[in-house]
């Protein structure tokens, strides 16, 4: 399936699951929050610091919980690639390649509906798709030490997080951490910042 379909099929099912959730008559407002964030996402087996830019929307399902789900695309960056020679497994050839992530999440969020600082901790669970420059790896003899990432990109991730909102009236802002754990031949733990204001009607 072209990652294209994928992220439409990622918005469809969370349309799917969000919409339904804004006829719950649970407070007479605050049952939606929408909000766009700057992305940090510090991927250890590249030892590559990620920016980018992100947005998530959310419902309430009851008083403390909110369903939501978010996609963020982070811009390309430069690092050194090694390639080690197959026979001794030394490093014989080093490559200037470019990563970028498109990450999509979903799953609950815990935080008080009203206060002027709302603390809250998510669990979200999704996919982070790698974006890598072409590679030597045609040429025999060599292997990538970042190969797992080359032949499946795509990969299943969760999310355990928690941060703090700043609240005025519908508006606010979020600040929010944790730690994405994407599995390619094993998990790998990445830290992962976001900050940016949200609405919520």
């Amino acid at each position: 399936m072209a990652r294209s379909s994928l992220f439409f099929f990622f918005f469809l099912a969370l349309i799917a699951v969000v919409v339904p959730f804004t006829s719950i008559p649970l407070m007479a407002q605050e049952r939606i929050e929408a909000g766009v964030f700057v992305d940090y996402l510090g991927i250890s087996q590249t030892n590559t610091n990620n920016f980018g830019l992100g947005a998530r929307l959310g419902a309430r399902a009851n008083r403390f919980i909110v369903v939501e789900g978010e996609v963020a695309y982070d811009y390309g960056i430069n690092f050194s690639e090694a390639y080690r020679n197959i026979a001794n497994g030394n490093v014989t050839a080093i490559a200037n390649t470019s990563i970028g992530v498109t990450q999509g999440l979903f799953g609950p969020t815990l935080k008080p509906p009203r206060g002027a600082f709302r603390p809250f901790v998510t669990m979200k669970a999704g996919f982070v798709d790698f974006r890598l420059s072409s590679s030597l790896l045609p040429y025999s003899g060599f292997v990538s030490t970042i190969l797992g990432l080359r032949t499946s990109s795509l990969n299943a991730a969760i999310y355990p997080g928690g941060g703090v909102e700043a609240s005025l009236g519908p508006v606010g802002l979020r600040l929010e951490v944790g730690d994405e754990i994407y599995f390619n031949h094993g998990g790998h733990n990445n830290f992962r910042a976001s900050f940016g204001p949200i609405l919520r009607f």
